[in-house]
């Protein structure tokens, strides 16, 4: 999935295609983890209370480059693979992929960052179009999906662009209310689970420019019963920029908190107001690794929502959109800072 990085680019996509998983039932209750203290300075990536997938993508492309004697991608590939990224459970039944997780996560203690994304009329019928077929099956959904968590500590990002796409005027204005209400309604769903934190997703600043815009529709969304909002989901802005839209909106709502995709932003965004840059943009680097300890406040996490080296979509020479491209995962891991 991609983020636009201007309003008039309306459409993202996103990554349905995950690593494989094993069937079988969620663990059972598991004590969240202790997390860390907020205003300390960024965690090395050691130092994450995130699960890591050992089968992803990534970490499957490491063994490959190891056995065709690759050295030097493999080590490079493993910024990506020895890091936390979220995990985006099917549309179909999400149970498996969440059941797979939240067991890997059981024995480490640690807690799993899942992407929710399914609401009908998604995503406008572009890229990553899709989503239940209508409210009810979304409903059936997001319950499966809170119960397949059970008591594990997991962190859910809710339904990118859903929000930022009624502001823009994506989404056509008859399913506003049914949007609104399913929405609030995943809130209070997910949040019965007792270690689960819920992030409603805002867009990014060079989507959405005035966080003004964005304070209404996220209440009418429930977002006073959540955690917070997520920002940057897919997209390349910097943490500075995020920051500061962030904090805005944050009072705007009575002093909510945040959290970042930190997955592809190391290089900020395409430079120029070019045609399609959320989509498989040359020359971006990884971010900031997944961490609580940001040093700030009000930001609960730097997350990795975007799996990087997933592609955005059909555009500049990439595949289908959520589908694993090494190559632009080299890309983004060389350039890295960290």
């Amino acid at each position: 999935m991609s983020r636009r990085t201007l309003s008039a680019a309306l459409a993202l996509t996103c990554a349905l295609l995950l690593a494989g998983c094993g069937g079988g039932e969620p663990a059972g209750p598991t004590p969240a983890a202790a997390p860390t203290t907020r205003g300390e300075a960024v965690a090395p990536p050691g130092g994450s209370p995130f699960w890591v997938d050992p089968d992803s993508d990534a970490a499957r492309q490491v063994r490959q480059y190891e056995a065709q004697g690759r050295t030097e991608d493999a080590k490079l590939l493993r910024r990506i693979a020895e890091r936390p990224v979220a995990e985006w459970p099917a549309g179909d039944d999400p149970v498996p992929e969440i059941a797979r997780a939240v067991r890997g996560a059981a024995a480490g203690r640690r807690t799993v960052v899942f992407v929710a994304y399914n609401i009908p009329h998604r995503d406008c019928g572009m890229y990553s179009a899709g989503g239940a077929h209508d409210a009810r099956a979304y409903r059936d959904w997001v319950d499966s999906f809170a119960s397949a968590i059970g008591d594990a500590p997991a962190i859910v990002v809710l339904e990118p662009d859903a929000v930022p796409h009624i502001v823009d005027g994506c989404t056509p204005g008859q399913y506003h209310d049914e949007r609104y209400r399913l929405l609030s309604e995943a809130i209070d769903r997910l949040k019965r689970q007792s270690h689960t934190r819920v992030y409603l997703d805002a867009g990014n600043p060079a989507w959405i420019d005035d966080p003004g815009k964005l304070v209404e529709p996220l209440r009418r969304a429930g977002i006073a019963r959540a955690d917070g909002f997520s920002l940057n989901v897919s997209n390349f802005q910097t943490d500075d920029t995020v920051k500061r839209f962030g904090a805005r909106l944050s009072e705007l709502l009575g002093g909510a908190h945040f959290t970042v995709d930190t997955s592809r932003n190391g290089d900020g965004p395409l430079p120029g107001d070019r045609e399609e840059a959320w989509c498989n943009p040359p020359g971006r680097a990884l971010g900031v690794p997944p961490t609580d300890r940001t040093g700030d406040e009000r930001v609960d996490a730097y997350l990795w929502i975007k799996r990087p080296g997933d592609s955005d979509g059909p555009c500049r020479g990439g595949p289908s959109a959520g589908t694993w491209w090494p190559d632009y995962a080299l890309g983004l891991a060389r350039r890295a800072k960290a």
